[in-house]
């Protein structure tokens, strides 16, 4: 995207000294990485990750302590170990970094770096969607305990076409190198990182980048907590920039997937009679593929919403008018109002059933089959979502309309692990 006519400038992406991980000193890379903060959502998920390997990142991104002082100091003293244990160290040169993943019929290339931060109002980075206070405050106590960004965020832009700027720079860089690391994470995916610290080249891509607008794909929280700790520190700082990924998605389109809620204290059977006359309730046959398929082919025509936690499934459709025009506001675009998240937090969470939006009350998962299993386990509803399309999010975000919080999981993400930054 290029920046509209009210922006001052574009995408400001510099490089920095990369804090990666010393091969020789690790189990292996992929035993050290790891998804997203917020993707690692369950206890058991960071006790696996954490015996994949004594180093693995989690336990600077997700460190386990009683009280958040006492995480947050844990984390800020493993990261001091490492340092001066040489489990990760810092390149020599200031760089970008390219960066791929590729899997069997995925490929996704883009540039890593810092990049200058500015706020929605000025038109460079655009977010999508909504934010809670909570986790952005924890985000900021840990990377201000740490003096590190420990994970990019994604970020998307749309560029002209593989042969000039930015473009050009990171296909010949993946083409014609050697990475400075390749690994196979569990998933799948290779993971394969590249450092351009030649001159020529990063005045190649500041220049390309330098008329761009960005959209948050991935990262909300965390763009956040850069602003309020940029705040704090006030300017010139090593604050005034994040750690983020950007992906050209004219060349590389990012898969689109939807995150489900499970409720934790709504048993299905009471989720279900609570929509009785305002909602289309109908029993669809599983087993979860199938239902989804179902979930997919309702969703062409409106609001869909598939519901299940005690084996059975069943497709929610066709609110009802009046209760839409009452529970959702007015003040924002008919495509904002019709979004199923919309309906999902303004009709179903608030008005129907009356369950506030705090983690004791509604767990966030990306994977629908973990969703519903976690649903079965707790005795709870897994609401199942299909995915809204890229188009109506950036449309929505040039508007500076943000949809409801965790509405979109676009993919594939970046592998925590693989390259840091510190903020010292």
């Amino acid at each position: 995207m290029t920046t509209p006519g009210n922006a001052e400038h574009g995408l400001r992406l510099i490089p920095f000294h990369g804090l990666r991980y010393v091969p020789q000193r690790v189990g292996s890379l992929a035993a050290v990485t790891s998804p997203p903060y917020d993707v690692v959502v369950r206890p058991d998920g960071v006790d696996y990750l954490e015996s994949a390997d004594p180093h693995n990142i989690v336990r600077l991104i997700l460190p386990q302590a009683e009280t958040p002082a006492a995480r947050n100091e844990q984390a800020a003293r493993t990261l001091r170990d490492w340092l001066s244990e040489g489990i990760l160290s810092t390149d020599p040169r200031p760089a970008l970094y390219v960066y791929e993943q590729r899997k069997a019929g995925v490929l996704q290339r883009g540039i890593i770096g810092a990049l200058a931060l500015s706020d929605a109002g000025a038109g460079i980075v655009l977010p999508h969607e909504d934010v809670m206070p909570d986790v952005v405050t924890d985000r900021a106590g840990l990377m201000r305990a740490t003096s590190a960004n420990l994970e990019p965020l994604l970020l998307t832009y749309l560029g002209d076409g593989p042969g000039t700027g930015a473009a050009a720079v990171i296909e010949a860089t993946a083409a014609r190198r050697p990475p400075l690391l390749s690994t196979v994470t569990e998933d799948g995916f290779c993971h394969s990182l590249w450092a351009i610290t030649d001159p020529a080249e990063l005045a190649a891509v500041t220049t390309d980048l330098g008329h761009r607008q960005a959209l948050i794909a991935d990262g909300h929280h965390r763009w956040a907590t850069y602003l309020r700790l940029q705040q704090e520190h006030g300017s010139p700082t090593p604050w005034d920039f994040g750690l983020v990924l950007l992906v050209d998605t004219a060349r590389y389109p990012l898969q689109v997937r939807a995150i489900h809620r499970m409720l934790r204290r709504l048993p299905l059977s009471r989720a279900l009679a609570a929509l009785d006359g305002s909602f289309r309730v109908r029993p669809v046959d599983g087993p979860l593929p199938l239902a989804l398929e179902a979930l997919a082919d309702a969703s062409e025509r409106g609001n869909a919403f598939l519901l299940t936690g005690d084996g059975t499934f069943h497709l929610v459709t066709d609110p009802d008018p009046a209760l839409i025009e009452r529970t959702v506001r007015h003040d924002r675009p008919e495509a904002w109002r019709r979004l199923d998240a919309t309906v999902l937090h303004a009709t179903l969470l608030d008005a129907l059933w009356q369950i506030p939006d705090t983690p004791d009350q509604i767990t966030y998962i990306h994977d629908a089959p973990a969703t519903v299993a976690m649903a079965e386990r707790h005795g709870g509803t897994a609401v199942l979502l299909h995915p809204v399309r890229e188009a109506v999010v950036r449309d929505l975000a040039r508007q500076g309309v943000t949809m409801p919080r965790k509405s979109t999981s676009f993919g594939p993400k970046p592998a925590t692990g693989l390259v840091l930054r510190s903020v010292d």
